[in-house]
């Protein structure tokens, strides 16, 4: 549907409800600065997206009268989080009001009200519908937790996954193992070898950032990985299993779990794929697990250009130059390599970053 301007202002009265203001219209953030979003890029949001209340901070929109822009004063700013398969081209746009709280580590993605629906400027990049929220149904996914947690009475992995990345954070990769289809996660590593500023899964206790979740407790032992992994692979459709998860450190630090994990599996059964999201900080590592049997890599970037990479990261003996030589070695022995892309508006969308890429 093309709309005929932009969406309306919505703001939230502190109470749980959430209202728009008829003489605003919602405008977008990149970097620092707000803009008019183009009537374009506006979606209707997606089934399985939500809205936030963000306290402590007042929306900026354009008076639909003046076409200035200005501050809604009536409530706390509104910003929507857009489920998995899309990226978000604009930030929600306000004005941080004094000792306001900090925010956690969700997505903000600008937001509107317009003919009796939520809009947001997004794109769908991914028609996979693995990870579609109207694919899960909660009463399945219970059974499916309960099944395999007493299937696997000893296995601390699995326990791990149902108990907290199932019950607690609605994981959909561990929701989708718990249905027992096409994914299943394999966290594997309690440490990690960056210092990422907006990590998940750690921040230091003076920080006054939250971690969303917590980070896995243990190290994994390959016979806790090859005795759930193995039949997902032989009986799942479209099986994949994927080390290295939201819930847990850098996978590659625990290389040789990995390896002898594959080299198990691989004696079991040809089914399936074999992945590993990672930081790709360790080449030498990715080159002995690609001559065992693995699939696919997905190395996190949150920027092309070494500098802006390296702010962010804070890695700990390992430089820019071994994420990208990590990405050859994959490539050297023809398997698949992809980017998983920190997208943040005004920073990921600009000509340097277009060049670094």
């Amino acid at each position: 549907m093309q709309l005929r301007h932009s969406p309306f202002l919505m703001y939230s009265d502190g109470q749980g409800n959430i209202y728009e203001d008829q003489t605003l219209y919602t405008v977008g953030r990149e970097g620092w600065d707000a803009f008019e979003v183009p009537l374009e890029d506006w979606i209707e949001l997606p089934d399985g997206g939500n809205l936030y209340e963000l306290p402590g901070r007042r929306g900026i929109g354009i008076d639909v009268k003046t076409g200035e822009m200005r501050l809604c004063e009536k409530g706390w700013a509104v910003a929507a989080f857009i489920p998995p398969a899309h990226t978000g081209l604009f930030l929600a746009a306000y004005e941080t009001i004094e000792d306001a709280p900090t925010l956690p580590l969700f997505c903000y993605t600008a937001a509107g009200w317009y003919n009796e629906k939520y809009y947001v400027p997004a794109v769908r990049i991914e028609q996979d519908i693995r990870q579609e929220c109207a694919g899960y149904d909660a009463e399945l996914v219970q059974e499916g937790s309960q099944y395999l947690k007493e299937k696997y009475p000893n296995n601390r992995l699995v326990q791990h996954l149902m108990d907290n990345c199932v019950d607690a954070y609605e994981c959909p990769a561990a929701r989708n193992f718990a249905l027992s289809r096409w994914e299943c996660p394999i966290p594997s590593s309690p440490a990690c070898n960056a210092n990422c500023i907006g990590c998940i899964s750690f921040q230091p206790e003076e920080e006054t950032i939250v971690s969303t979740q917590d980070r896995l407790t243990f190290k994994p032992t390959a016979e806790e990985i090859i005795e759930y992994t193995v039949p997902h692979l032989e009986n799942a459709p479209y099986p994949i299993v994927s080390f290295g998860q939201g819930c847990e450190g850098e996978p590659l630090l625990m290389w040789e779990t990995i390896r002898e994990s594959i080299i198990a599996i691989r004696s079991k059964t040809d089914k399936g794929s074999i992945n590993i999201n990672t930081n790709g900080s360790k080449p030498d590592a990715v080159k002995k697990l690609c001559e065992v049997g693995l699939d696919s890599i997905r190395v996190s970037l949150n920027s092309a250009q070494k500098s802006i990479y390296t702010a962010y990261y804070r890695p700990n003996n390992y430089q820019f130059e071994d994420i990208v030589q990590s990405l050859k070695v994959m490539r050297h022995y023809n398997k698949w390599a992809s980017i998983n892309y920190f997208v943040f508006p005004g920073m990921t969308d600009t000509d340097a970053e277009y060049e670094a890429l």
